[in-house]
Order: C-alpha cells, then sequence, then structure tokens
C-alpha cells in the first residue's frame, strides 16, 4: 500500500468512488424510487436474487415443499440489486434495509413481512415445524450455529470477497486481514465436521441451509475465483459435508432459483410453479426465442 490515507475530522460521500457496487452503494436509506413489487398466486412471495443470502431461502422453501409441506408453494421474483430494484418503495416497505432476500406471506390475517435471511428461515421453520428441533438443548445448538453464520458471512462477502475481487485495487493489509479470518472460519467448520455428519450432528436443519451456500459455495465453485489461494481443498470435512448438502435434489434446485449467472440450465430467474424448472430456464427460454 503506498498511499496513506489521512482521514477528515468528517467523512463525506464521493460518489462513484471505484468497485464493482459503486453505482448502488450510498450512505442513506429509504425508497429512492416509485416501484410497487408483483404478487403472484402463492401465499408466499419471495423477493430475492440467487446470491448466498437468496439461495438460503429458496433452498428452505424447495426442502420444505419435498418434505410434503403444500403450504410452502411460493412465488420467487428476481430482484436486479445492480440496477437498483432494492431501493424501489414496493421493496423498502418490506424490507427498510434494501436488501435481499425479502419475503411476504399472505396466508396469514394481516400480510407479514419478514426481511434478513436467517429471521424468514426460522420464520418458515417455525410456520411449518421443520428443519428446527424442538429438544431445548438441540434447538439452542441450531440456533448458535445459525446465527454463527449471521455473524461470520459478512467477514467472508464484505471482507474478503470485497478486498480479493470486488475493490477496484488490491492491497495486502485488508486480504491479508480477511483471509486470516474466513480461513479460521473454515477451520472451526472443519473441526466441527470431523465428528458431526451434519452442522447439528445427525439431523438436516436450517443451520446447514444457513451455512452451505456461502461456505459450501466457497469450497465446491469457485467463490471469488480463490479456491486455490485459500487452499479450500485441505478442509476436507468441510468440502465432504458441502458435497452431501449439494446431493440433494431440494437444494439444486433451490441454488437455481433467482439466479442469473453460470450456466444457462442452471438459471431460472423466477420460480411460480414447480414445472417452471422443466420449462422455463434459461437454456430454454433463448432456444424459444
Amino acid at each position: 500500500m503506498t498511499d496513506v490515507y489521512t482521514p477528515p475530522k468528517v467523512w463525506r460521500w464521493a460518489p462513484g468512488n471505484g468497485g464493482a457496487f459503486a453505482n448502488i452503494n450510498r450512505p442513506t436509506a429509504g425508497a429512492q424510487t416509485e416501484k410497487e413489487l408483483p404478487i403472484g398466486k402463492h401465499p408466499l412471495q419471495l423477493y430475492s436474487l440467487g446470491t448466498p443470502n437468496g439461495v438460503k431461502v429458496t433452498v428452505m422453501l424447495e426442502e420444505l415443499l419435498a418434505a410434503g409441506h403444500m403450504g410452502a408453494e411460493y412465488d420467487a421474483w428476481l430482484i436486479k440489486i445492480g440496477n437498483g430494484d432494492q431501493f424501489g418503495s414496493g421493496f423498502v416497505a418490506i424490507n427498510p434495509n434494501s436488501k435481499i432476500p425479502a419475503l411476504m406471506d399472505h396466508s396469514t390475517s394481516t400480510p407479514t413481512r419478514v426481511f434478513e435471511s436467517g429471521a424468514i428461515l426460522m420464520y418458515l421453520a417455525e410456520k411449518f415445524g421443520a428443519f428446527l428441533p424442538m429438544e431445548p438443548s438441540a434447538r439452542a445448538e441450531c440456533l448458535s450455529w445459525l446465527f454463527w453464520q449471521m455473524g461470520s458471512a459478512p467477514y467472508l462477502g464484505g471482507g474478503f470477497g470485497h478486498f480479493y475481487a470486488y475493490a477496484p485495487e488490491k492491497f495486502q493489509y485488508p486480504i491479508d486481514r480477511f483471509t486470516m479470518e474466513v480461513k479460521r472460519q473454515l477451520d472451526v467448520l472443519d473441526q466441527r465436521f470431523a465428528g458431526n455428519k451434519f452442522v447439528c450432528g445427525d439431523e438436516y436443519t436450517v443451520a446447514d441451509m444457513a451455512i452451505w451456500p456461502w461456505y459450501g459455495g466457497l469450497v465446491l465453485f469457485e467463490q471469488y475465483d480463490a479456491s486455490e489461494f485459500l487452499d479450500v481443498s485441505s478442509y476436507k470435512n468441510v468440502v465432504r459435508w458441502a458435497k452431501e448438502i449439494h446431493s440433494r435434489e431440494p437444494v439444486k434446485r433451490g441454488r437455481m432459483v433467482n439466479r442469473v449467472r453460470g450456466e444457462l440450465h442452471e438459471q431460472l430467474r423466477e420460480r411460480h410453479d414447480v414445472s417452471d424448472f422443466e420449462t422455463k430456464t434459461q437454456d430454454k427460454l433463448k432456444a424459444a426465442e
């Protein structure tokens, strides 16, 4: 790092200050445009994007449906965060923090909004009585790991991912700082999986669904193009667990929903019916043009 930054007494925002998301980042909250959200035919309306936080919820919904909870049928609408959709008035009314995913449940007497991915997972688990242990000690263990993910992933995405993959320049100090933390987190998981099939033992839970899109994606899918740099293959227990989760059909479907990158046959940009997985992936839509 050659230039030394001296912070001013009062920070002022300089629009367009570089980085992959400079066009949408700003230091203020609230709606920037008037834009209502669409509402589909199902009680659950999801407004999201196929990022790790979005995938948590679509995996949960697909797992619920696979387990026979037909009340978990949902419409998944694409929120293009690069275009600023999350700052439309309709989205901000559901999530004042303007982050995906956001959920509306129209099956309640007054429609219920839920934002923050961890809150959505808990809401759905409690609503359907699934994937969250009932026994007090097991429930506490599961929630501890769920909130471990919520507290840890910002170091992976907003810390390591930003400075390694998205910042306008690469600087050693922040990359070293967040690399050390991400590798420590991977070691936490690797030691956990040395004696446990899933995060909470033998039972597959919301904790797995929350952790897998971030850390499973890191070890399986070249997230941030950093697999070699992080030596992810050395975390053999994490790799074993990640592959086992990915082998589940509901997980594969959940990863496709609201996805806008990767192979066309793995992108289902909006999901309104189970048949969409067969007929409305991007490869099918392109072929029909």
